[in-house]
């Protein structure tokens, strides 16, 4: 099971919305306009986000290793009682298969328990770069006349169609960027000042 960060759909982004309620109901529909942002890949696409996925990679590759490992050794042991099997005895023979079906227990359990926490950290991570953009969209939407953001990576909404230019998700990531600079090291963190960005108005077509 290997961890596809920047594919990952999580319920957590669903507070995007309920957030977005609270900064932004005040204006209506009518009186401005209408914009669509796919929160999931706006989030993954980010600086931040592309750094964390490369961190989670790193950190569960161990496990990801451990796996294949434990594949292999029920592959050979499959592979021996197949090929060997009229030259082994009776209790080599039941020897291997109970070694067999103990190590395809284990496989399943790390495999679960892999999973489960794979998708819990990269939940930790939507969740805080998610928190940190609804502000940045808050601003980008009150300068640039948006009465309505909809969210077109949630299960809960349907978009039929979007015209292209109605698609403000690299507006959301290039300022999101500007204002949650990452470095390459975390030692370089601490020394490194962040530059708040003011959103700017969108060119129309």
């Amino acid at each position: 099971m290997k961890i596809h960060f920047a594919a990952a759909a999580f319920a957590v982004l669903m507070f995007l919305p309920a957030s977005w309620a609270q900064t932004g109901a005040a204006s209506s529909v009518g009186a401005g306009k209408i914009g669509v942002l796919n929160v999931q890949l706006a989030i993954a696409s980010t600086a931040e986000g592309k750094q964390a996925g490369a961190q989670l990679q790193t950190k569960f590759a161990p496990r990801q290793a451990e796996l294949e490992q434990l594949n292999k050794e029920i592959d050979d042991i499959r592979n021996r009682l197949r090929t060997a099997w009229a030259t082994l005895s009776d209790d080599e023979r039941s020897r291997l298969a109970l070694d067999g079906d103990q190590k395809n227990r284990q496989l399943q359990r790390k495999q679960q328990e892999l999973q489960d926490d794979g998708q819990e950290a990269q939940r930790e991570v939507f969740d805080r770069i998610g928190r940190k953009m609804v502000t940045v969209l808050d601003s980008y939407a009150k300068l640039n006349g948006y009465a309505l953001i909809i969210d077109s990576s949630s299960q809960s909404s349907t978009v039929v169609y979007a015209a292209p230019q109605t698609d403000i998700s690299q507006d959301i990531i290039r300022l999101y960027d500007q204002s949650n600079p990452v470095s390459a090291t975390p030692s370089a963190s601490s020394s490194a000042p962040a530059h708040r960005a003011t959103a700017q108005p969108r060119k129309q077509p």
